[in-house]
């Protein structure tokens, strides 16, 4: 059976190389083997765990890191948990379901649903009562947070604002978790506690769309190829901009952000690259365009949604620009080539 916690933390130290942390570097400051973090048969120690965070908040030098990485992260990341929630009927099972299951995540924190007549609400609670002075335990609940909030958008298939978010502890950078979380957050409260309007919890989750989230996963940078620190700043953002694209595109502003770098910085390493960042997300609606076109579940005014056009008939244009015909023309020669096929195949 897979570790879960293990997977967890390939998925951190993927995030990290793409942050331009080399992933020998990390496990090395950790103490972990390769073969620690593959083989089935020891668990990590908690103190590897804790020093793998450590480690990848000093070497991205980002304070915010559990915050970005949850920001990046998607349910296929967390194994069996991820499998339980896109499994539930509607949002409130599925939170239901997986907060007993976060300490397969992390034993460091534990969850509570709770509900009211006009808001539900979910409780990151600390195992640990020192947790505040502890580095991994802080990015942790930060990450958990986040994921919530983003992934009940996959699951539902629009962007949700929560009602309010509040954490028990000071925030270094109130701007930058009011982009994450959506909403002004609340410092040094009694909890941290995320609330949704009650009208989610009975909305049916739509688990077609983590069919086409898996495929864009897939092409993830992982942190077991071997040349991933040597890659270029274009191919990192492309393949970032094609795994979380699951939603509408990214923008130059959050992906600067979930960098810790200006989106002016950003611009100018791309262009030391010869690429701007339009031609790169234009590139990547391209691919994601002719991907989803293979799916016959997906109508075409919905992938314009997903690619983030407002209307039709830009995505449209769009498209024949990159490819010389419509959409539908182009499903119409795809459908017609099928057809060929299997006659040939026949014959």
């Amino acid at each position: 059976m897979e570790d879960q916690v293990k997977n967890f933390i390939s998925r951190l130290i993927g995030y990290a190389v793409q942050r331009d942390v080399t992933a020998d570097e990390l496990l090395r400051a950790s103490q972990i083997t390769i073969e620690e973090l593959t083989i089935l048969i020891n668990p990590l120690t908690a103190k590897k765990i804790d020093d793998v965070w450590i480690n990848a908040v000093c070497m991205s030098k980002d304070e915010m890191f559990g915050l970005h990485f949850g920001e990046s992260l998607q349910l296929q990341a967390l194994g069996i948990v991820g499998e339980i929630i896109k499994t539930s009927k509607t949002v409130g099972q599925a939170l239901t379901n997986a907060a007993p299951l976060a300490h397969i995540i992390s034993s460091s924190v534990k969850l509570t649903i709770f509900r009211d007549d006009d808001h539900f609400s979910v409780d990151f609670k600390p195992t640990n009562q020192d947790w505040k002075q502890n580095i991994s335990d802080i990015q942790t609940i930060d990450l958990l947070m986040v994921l919530v909030i983003h992934e009940l958008d996959g699951l539902l298939f629009k962007k949700l604002v929560p009602s309010s978010v509040s954490f028990a502890r000071p925030l270094t950078n109130h701007e930058e978790y009011k982009r994450v979380m959506r909403c002004k957050p609340d410092e040094n409260t009694e909890s941290n506690q995320i609330s949704f309007d009650i009208g989610y919890w009975d909305e049916r989750i739509i688990t077609s769309k983590h069919e086409h989230q898996q495929i864009l996963l897939k092409e993830e940078v992982v942190w077991q190829n071997n040349h991933a620190a040597e890659r270029g700043l274009k191919e990192r953002i492309y393949n970032y901009l094609r795994a979380n694209s699951y939603l509408k595109m990214v923008t130059l502003e959050d992906i600067a952000c979930n960098f810790n770098i200006s989106p002016r910085t950003l611009q100018r390493k791309l262009k030391s690259e010869a690429i701007n960042f339009q031609a790169l997300a234009d590139d990547v609606r391209k691919n994601l365009a002719l991907m989803y076109l293979k799916d016959e579940s997906f109508q075409i005014k919905e992938i314009s949604w997903m690619l983030g056009y407002n209307e039709v008939s830009a995505f449209v244009r769009a498209f024949k620009r990159w490819t010389g015909t419509t959409p539908t023309a182009h499903v119409k020669k795809q459908v017609n080539n099928n057809i060929e096929r299997i006659q040939d195949h026949v014959k």
